[in-house]
């Protein structure tokens, strides 16, 4: 009996109780980082007006006199948890213009800063409300300078009518989660730590601090280490691609993201990529193209919205998911629209120009016909496959004009009659918007030339992603065109960088037919699509990815009250940086999921180009050097690729000479020393010649040995033991041409396979070597020359000390 009634008695005492951490979890900012905040007290205090330009600065100082506060009262009073005013008390009010009378209207802008961008997170409000209906106890516990009255001002700010059983906030008791502030909630409550829960974000406040005073954790992490990570990426890319603008003021874009992602956990690393990704650029887009109908529909406009295939296959299926039936995919190509709208033959010079190689029968494919003199130029070429340039330089000379009249005419009339089944209503259409990736507008000059040519008076206006807009002033008086990454939203150098590795995005967002090489009233017929199974199926994916975060993005927003696309500028630039991220700094995972996608060109020919060639990466690098590798032609197709493949650090650089901020004088080579180098030629005879080795920015030494064909050399000796005794051999590369100069610049540089070095009197382990003497060399032989000039190039870095 006494033992029933003890047990009773400690029944009664126990008491559950669930804590919420406030930022972060509870409460959540529209911002991209909770400094965010501070960047829109800049804004609300007035200093933007009297100090402006300066956000970064004004931002940093306030972190810095947090800092000071905290470390100032971790010496005095043994604990670093402090009040906003102390915070304050440390700021240089004199840099911006003010006096230390003007600490509370900062204070008061700040809090009112915390107030327009917090928002109640409705996951946490439902389990607060549940757990508040089931019995238990519930309130607040923040590591926080607000003190309780504000905190609770905001709580109910954020969500009217909010009530709570206790609140605390650091400041208030001068210590924080991970000291005891938990130990004075569970002795002033009464609290059975056994019997309660505490819900935060941060590991060591959160949940190692709840852990060590007893209380069960529920950890709720504002985004996975992955995801954090790609974020941290992209606001160092918006710092360096969109200069100015404030960084961490996104409108709500990125709580978005994490937010969606938070509701989309366990899928797989496709579709992850395209919910985290892809999903925020091409809802941002579909926004963008959402305004531009809206600005061409006037009183008195019939207007029509196509997306043209096949890279607008995914914004397509993004505007289908959010707004219907209300727009058509339309399967136009550069190719096709250039041949329909020729009445002279320069189109078709334009097109082939631009071709890399082409035969007989492709050209046939294409045009539809052979011409004798065609099929005579192609039978006097090597293998009968030319190079387009050459195609189009000899075209005049081998097509009657009349051909090419008669040809474009029959396929602008198939086209036409195909946009009349594509788009209903087309007779009566006034204006047609064509949405698409961009760049040049190419398919809607082509489209105009077309309607001028048959007397259609429909107004073409082009809505892309990305623009070269300095090909737009030669669109049509009546016509426009506008990307929603402009040169206004990034530098026409980050641009060309950008839209150089957009190989990427195209083979991810494109259906999975081939491109369209003619039509059959309204049926497509198409190219073959070289692609492979596998690469279709992974782009399938990471669209399902994009189209999940599209039809969630909508109601997530609403739950948060965000609105991430309001601002068409402000959304632009996050786009830009969301975008670059992906094609310039790719994550290992990304590298790894990606890497081996191929590119089918569909301009004369049906091969596939790799996305990624680090071996072809490090050749340039050692052959021309880094910046002439940033500048690399295709293929490879994503050039950014082969430089992470190198090391994130490559990658960076990359994007810094994209950007106009790599220094040639920085990174560039310099003379270091001269070095005696031994040439062997075939007889026997052996020369010595006196060469330069370069020191270059990344620290390498590269040595540039030049060689003619009549020189006759069979073998070079290059002394490792006088200039580099201990180092990493990064390769030997060839390149070749008839003057030296075409030599050191061509991009056609072989690699020497390891096994034909000889090493000798040079311990050698993989690329590491060690000269045994002074006199241990690398002997490289020379492979028989085909041209008069080859230029052998070494890249080491050196281990230990640097050569004299």
């Amino acid at each position: 009996m006494k033992i029933a009634t003890a047990s009773a008695e400690r029944g009664a005492q126990i008491v559950s109780a669930w804590s919420f951490d406030v930022f972060d979890t509870f409460l959540l900012r529209a911002c991209t980082t909770a400094d965010g905040v501070f960047e829109r007290t800049y804004e609300l205090s007035g200093i933007s007006r009297s100090c402006p330009n300066v956000s970064a600065s004004f931002v940093q100082h306030r972190i810095q006199a947090e800092s000071r506060a905290r470390r100032t009262a971790k010496e005095k009073r043994g604990a670093s948890e402090v009040h906003i005013d102390e915070i304050y008390s440390f700021f240089p009010f004199r840099l911006f213009g003010l006096s230390p009378r003007d600490m509370n209207d900062l204070v008061e802008s700040e809090f009112a800063a915390e107030i327009e961008l917090c928002r109640a997170n409705p996951d946490m409000i439902r389990q607060y409300l549940d757990m508040k209906c089931a019995g238990h106890r519930v309130g607040f516990i923040s590591d926080t300078y607000w003190d309780t009255g504000r905190l609770a001002r905001l709580l109910r700010a954020c969500h009217p009518g909010l009530d709570w059983d206790f609140l605390y906030a650091s400041c208030d008791h001068g210590s924080s989660k991970s000291e005891t502030l938990f130990a004075t909630y569970l002795a002033e409550q009464g609290i059975d730590a056994d019997a309660s829960f505490h819900v935060g974000d941060n590991d060591k406040a959160d949940i190692r601090g709840a852990k060590r005073h007893g209380i069960h954790p529920r950890y709720y992490p504002q985004a996975t280490a992955q995801l954090a990570s790609k974020f941290q990426r992209e606001t160092a890319l918006f710092e360096l691609l969109c200069t100015g603008a404030p960084s961490r003021l996104d409108h709500g874009g990125r709580t978005l993201r994490r937010m969606v992602a938070a509701r989309n956990a366990e899928r797989s690393p496709a579709f992850h990529l395209g919910m985290t990704v892809l999903g925020p650029v091409m809802t941002a887009f579909d926004a963008f193209i959402t305004r531009r109908c809206a600005e061409v529909a006037e009183p008195g406009r019939q207007v029509a919205l196509g997306f043209l295939g096949r890279d607008g296959f995914l914004p397509h299926r993004i505007w289908q998911g959010l707004h219907g039936n209300s727009s058509a995919y339309l399967e136009i190509n550069r190719r096709v629209g250039l041949i329909a709208s020729a009445d002279t033959i320069q189109p078709l010079i334009d097109l082939f120009s631009k071709v890399f190689k082409i035969d007989a029968p492709t050209f046939h494919d294409m045009m539809k016909m052979m011409p004798p003199k065609v099929a005579t130029f192609f039978a006097g070429c090597p293998g009968g496959i030319a190079s387009g340039e050459d195609l189009a330089e000899a075209l005049p000379k081998l097509i009657d004009p009349a051909e090419i009249v008669t040809l474009a005419a029959g396929l602008r009339a198939r086209l036409l009659a195909y946009l009349r089944q594509a788009i209903p209503g087309f007779d009566d259409c006034t204006d047609l918007v064509l949405a698409d990736l961009g760049y040049s507008g190419s398919v809607q000059k082509a489209l105009r030339r077309i309607f001028d040519l048959e007397g259609i008076k429909i107004r073409l206006h082009g809505a892309y992603l990305m623009s070269l807009d300095d090909a737009f002033d030669d669109v049509a008086e009546d016509d426009s065109a506008a990307g929603f990454i402009s040169d206004l939203v990034v530098t026409p150098h980050v641009k060309r960088m950008m839209i150089r590795n957009i190989a990427l995005l195209e083979q991810i967002c494109c259906s999975a037919d081939g491109s369209v090489r003619d039509y059959d009233g309204d049926k497509v017929l198409r190219e073959i699509n070289p692609r492979p199974e596998s690469q279709i199926v992974l782009a399938a994916e990471i669209q399902a990815g994009a189209l999940a975060f599209a039809g969630s993005a909508g109601e997530v927003a609403l739950d948060f009250r965000l609105s991430p696309y309001a601002a068409d500028d402000v959304a632009a630039r996050w786009c830009a940086a969301t975008l670059a991220r992906l094609l310039l700094l790719p994550d290992d995972d990304e590298l790894m999921l990606l890497g081996d996608l191929r590119h089918d060109v569909n301009l004369g020919t049906h091969a596939l180009a790799p996305m990624i060639d680090s071996g072809f990466m490090r050749r340039q690098i050692t052959a021309r050097g880094l910046s002439a590798a940033c500048t690399a032609t295709a293929p490879p197709m994503w050039l950014a690729g082969c430089f992470a493949r190198l090391s994130p650090s490559h990658a960076y650089l990359y994007a810094l000479f994209g950007a106009n901020r790599l220094p040639a004088d920085v990174f560039e080579e310099s003379p270091c020393i001269s070095v005696q180098i031994g040439l062997f030629r075939g007889n026997g005879e052996a020369t010595l010649e006196a060469v330069t080795v370069h020191r270059t920015g990344l620290g390498e030494l590269r040595v540039r040995i030049p060689l003619s064909r009549a020189m006759g050399i069979a073998m070079i000796a290059l002394p490792l033991g006088k200039f580099a005794p201990e180092g990493l051999l990064h390769g030997v590369t060839i390149q070749s041409a008839d003057e030296v100069r075409d030599a050191a610049e061509s991009q056609d540089a072989v690699g020497i396979a390891f096994e034909s070095l000889t090493y000798a009197g040079v311990q050698r382990n993989g690329s590491h070597y060690r000269t045994e003497s002074e006199d241990g060399c690398l002997l490289i032989p020379v492979a028989p020359m085909t041209q008069e000039i080859a230029v052998y190039s070494v890249a080491i870095t050196p281990l230990g000390a640097s050569p004299k």
